[in-house]
């Protein structure tokens, strides 16, 4: 009988497995069916995709649609392509994202090591202010940027992404500094380490995972951004989000359907490229992060 019972509970436990693993699967496949038909579509002349079948493989693959959206493609009156325009989102998105990262870190820090009268205040007004949604900000954070001389600027899209992003990379380090032993803290400043010389040394070498989870959650929101880039930004001096809108939403001439998908695959690129390589520790990140919490 216990044998049996065994059998049975093994049985069950494959079952199991199986069911998980096809739900996964399916749900896997579900998730990657855009970015297919994003990929077979650029590969396609004109005359295929007019054909109908988006779900064939094409028959006679080409990059012509790359080259042109790359360096060719008309954004307005310009005809250059989203090159310039992805550039743009580089120089935007990677200081915005080591500086909120930075300072997020300093302000956990602070919150958690260095408590000062009001200290809770001071958090849950920047908590608070990770659910203020973006249209609130526009017109105050326009008027901001006028005054700075920064509108219509990267540096200035860079300045509101790290105003926004400071009250979520705040939350993140102040939740896994929290759990941080107090006593290496004491003992640090009785062998004569000062403010800078802890964090960098002891807080900062421990902050891996919080690091990586942060890193990925800005660049994702940031390079993602529409809203911020439209509105404070044109031109030249636009992000990729902003330009493939223009571009997808041109109506003039022939719709070039592989040239947009193509465009469309250069802006899911960097975001596609930080989450293979980083994926698996910004797994272990939010765990590590959880356990602390």
């Amino acid at each position: 009988m216990s044998g049996a019972s065994e059998t049975v509970t093994a049985g069950s436990a494959r079952t199991a497995r199986y069911v998980i693993y096809g739900l996964l699967l399916v749900l896997a496949l579900v998730y990657l069916l855009p970015l297919y038909v994003m990929l077979t579509t650029s590969l396609k002349s004109l005359d295929e995709i007019r054909a109908g079948n988006m779900m064939a493989l094409p028959t006679a693959p080409s990059i012509d649609a790359w080259v042109k959206a790359w360096g060719e493609a008309c954004i307005g009156v310009t005809c250059g392509g989203i090159r310039g325009y992805f550039w743009n989102s580089i120089k935007m998105v990677v200081p915005a994202v080591l500086i909120s990262t930075l300072l997020g870190a300093l302000n956990g820090y602070v919150l958690t090591k260095w408590r000062f009268p009001g200290h809770k205040l001071v958090f849950g007004m920047m908590l608070f202010a990770c659910f203020i949604p973006f249209q609130a900000v526009l017109i105050p954070m326009a008027r901001v940027l006028g005054t700075l001389g920064l509108a219509n600027s990267t540096t200035g899209l860079v300045f509101v992404h790290v105003i926004y992003g400071l009250g979520f990379t705040t939350l993140f380090f102040r939740n896994y500094y929290e759990a941080f032993p107090d006593e290496l803290i004491k003992a640090a400043m009785m062998d004569g380490a000062g403010f800078f010389r802890i964090f960098w040394r002891i807080l900062l070498p421990t902050s891996g995972p919080i690091i990586v989870v942060t890193i990925i959650y800005q660049f994702t929101n940031i390079w993602n951004d529409f809203l911020f880039g439209v509105s404070f930004s044109s031109g030249a001096n636009s992000p990729m989000t902003v330009a493939l809108n223009n571009l997808v939403s041109s109506s003039t001439g022939v719709k070039e359907y592989n040239v947009d998908m193509a465009a469309a695959v250069f802006a899911a690129l960097p975001t596609l490229f930080v989450y293979i390589v980083a994926g698996r520790y910004f797994v272990r990140g939010l765990m590590a992060g959880a356990v602390k919490g």
